[in-house]
């Protein structure tokens, strides 16, 4: 497998190394939807360190609408820390067999665990929810004319309700935060590259703080809101009581975003995207749960993801009743309007 690969490597490097010669192959991971490969391509004496993201074999390729080597290479000249893409082939039809990405490798680590609690991590945690904040508004000022195709995603409440649906698997909990995300809706924000995905898990860390964001293929066009209601759901902080990815407050993000040109947003506004985030993620564990019932995946992991729909149900009701936690963001006539 490693001399396949490590062939089809040298054919889709030709155009912008030339002539290499492939040393150190490992693969690091294999997530939902790629693997991720390690290597260095070495070319006239020079050592290229790079990094392959190649589609899993049986999961759907990238999403129609969207460029995502093209998305990232706009991401990087307008000033988001992004890997540097070096080749890349959305078709599948191509000598790794798949769609792929190669980019430049960059050094730092991704596994949420290590950067929260490892002391190698302590000075970088300081400055990471300013760095959220920083990241998200370069994001969002991308010009969407420039940024490859990206779908447009009108209404992101309407597509997790059709997705709830079509399970047919009733969840009472689920069932009202539908309702209030319905009653509570805030004004709608003036459309602009979202990434979709922001969260931990999904960045490089450095000691130095946030090294890279990772990780495209949820990208969309959308309210800017959303990226920020994802970041702060609690599936994201990993065991930590930081309200931002474990490491920081609400308050601190908004102030970081708003101050690196983001639009200003509230916090009653942030906890209806938070609450969306948290009927998203439910919903995914549900689809987990249905095809490993139905036979679809025999993924063990997707099988433990899977039964933390009732974490999620958990986290809802936090959000119905923040009374219980953050007495800061009750309204009392969003109370009213959630229990008539």
């Amino acid at each position: 497998m490693s001399a396949e690969l490590e062939n089809a490597l040298v054919g889709s490097l030709s155009d912008a190394l030339g002539n290499v010669k492939i040393q150190d192959l490992k693969r690091l991971s294999a997530g939902a939807s790629r693997e991720t490969w390690s290597f260095d391509a070495v070319a006239s004496n020079e050592s290229h360190q790079l990094i392959l993201q190649r589609h899993r074999s049986g999961i759907p390729g990238p999403r129609d609408g969207l460029d995502e080597p093209r998305l990232l290479r706009c991401a990087r000249a307008g000033g988001v820390r992004v890997p540097e893409i070096v080749a890349a082939d959305t078709s599948g039809e191509n000598s790794i067999g798949a769609p792929f990405t190669i980019s430049r490798r960059i050094r730092g680590e991704s596994i949420p665990r290590k950067i929260l609690r490892d002391d190698s991590f302590a000075a970088a945690r300081k400055g990471l929810v300013a760095d959220f904040g920083r990241e998200l508004a370069a994001i969002h000022r991308l010009e969407m004319d420039s940024s490859g195709r990206i779908p447009a995603m009108d209404d992101p409440l309407a597509v997790q309700r059709t997705l709830y649906e079509a399970f047919d698997d009733p969840h009472p909990v689920f069932d009202l935060a539908f309702r209030w995300l319905d009653q509570c809706r805030p004004r709608p924000r003036r459309p602009c590259v979202v990434h979709g995905d922001f969260r931990m898990g999904n960045i490089l860390v450095d000691s130095g703080g946030l090294a890279a964001v990772l990780d495209w293929e949820l990208a969309y066009i959308g309210d800017p809101a959303f990226d920020l209601g994802w970041l702060v759901a609690r599936a994201w902080r990993f065991g930590e009581v930081g309200e931002v990815g474990g490491v920081g407050a609400r308050t601190e993000l908004l102030d970081a975003y708003q101050s690196n040109g983001g639009v200003a947003v509230t916090l009653e506004e942030l906890r209806w995207w938070e609450m969306l985030a948290c009927l998203r993620w439910g919903v995914v564990t549900m689809a987990m749960v249905a095809d490993h019932r139905q036979g679809r995946s025999s993924s063990m992991e997707q099988a433990v993801i899977g039964r933390r729909v009732v974490e999620t149900e958990y986290d809802v009701m936090l959000l119905l009743m923040p009374e219980l936690v953050r007495p800061e963001l009750v309204r009392p006539e969003l109370l009213g309007e959630a229990s008539a």
